[in-house]
């Protein structure tokens, strides 16, 4: 379908479609990524026409410009979905703070160690924060220690972002979840949005 004229297609980021594109000729591209050649812009609108598309200026610079066939209101519909995806996954990585005691026992290491895994595997990035308490201050390498067990135990899952600091009394860590990871969360939501939405056409037809 033949995108409508308006207001929005003067935005500065919005490129050229159909009669505004005002340039004699175009190198053409065909909706399926075939190269057409170096055609007349009118003959390139008709041919839009014929094939019920948009003629899109997609390189407006180029000597001459080319322009690609495609349904322009489902080509923007398609990248707002990819950037509010992208929106999304930045919002939803939280930053999960986990406190640990400088002399701390097994059972309460692997417990710790347990939600940072759980935390990482959701996609979120842990803080892990020592507490030095008097004199322990005076002892910063066992902190990294510390930190650094805690990082090779939970290695698969993910990488340190902020090597060890010691700030006052606290000594800091940052591990962010593997990319792969996050992105297996977001390929599930889609799947999941996908079949939600193919669920609802069904009840509708």
């Amino acid at each position: 379908m033949v995108a409508p004229q308006t207001a929005r297609s003067d935005h500065i980021n919005e490129p050229r479609i159909n009669d505004r594109i005002r340039v004699p000729e175009v190198r053409l591209i065909g909706p399926d990524g075939e190269q057409v050649g170096v055609v007349r812009v009118d003959a390139a609108m008709k041919l839009a026409e014929e094939v019920n598309l948009d003629l899109v200026e997609v390189a407006p610079d180029a000597r001459p410009p080319v322009a690609k066939l495609m349904d322009y209101g489902k080509y923007k519909y398609e990248a707002a979905m990819k950037a509010r995806d992208a929106r999304r996954n930045q919002a939803n990585t939280q930053l999960k703070e986990i406190r640990f005691r400088l002399k701390i026992d097994d059972h309460d290491y692997e417990t710790k160690r347990g939600h940072a895994i759980r935390f990482l595997k959701g996609g979120d990035k842990v803080k892990a924060i020592i507490q030095f308490r008097g004199r322990e201050q005076s002892r910063p390498e066992m902190g990294i220690r510390l930190l650094e067990r805690l990082a090779d135990d939970v290695a698969e899952y993910g990488n340190v972002e902020s090597q060890p600091r010691q700030d006052g009394r606290n000594m800091t860590m940052v591990i962010g979840p593997m990319a792969k990871k996050v992105q297996a969360r977001s390929e599930q939501r889609r799947r999941r949005e996908a079949k939600q939405a193919e669920q609802a056409a069904a009840q509708d037809a």
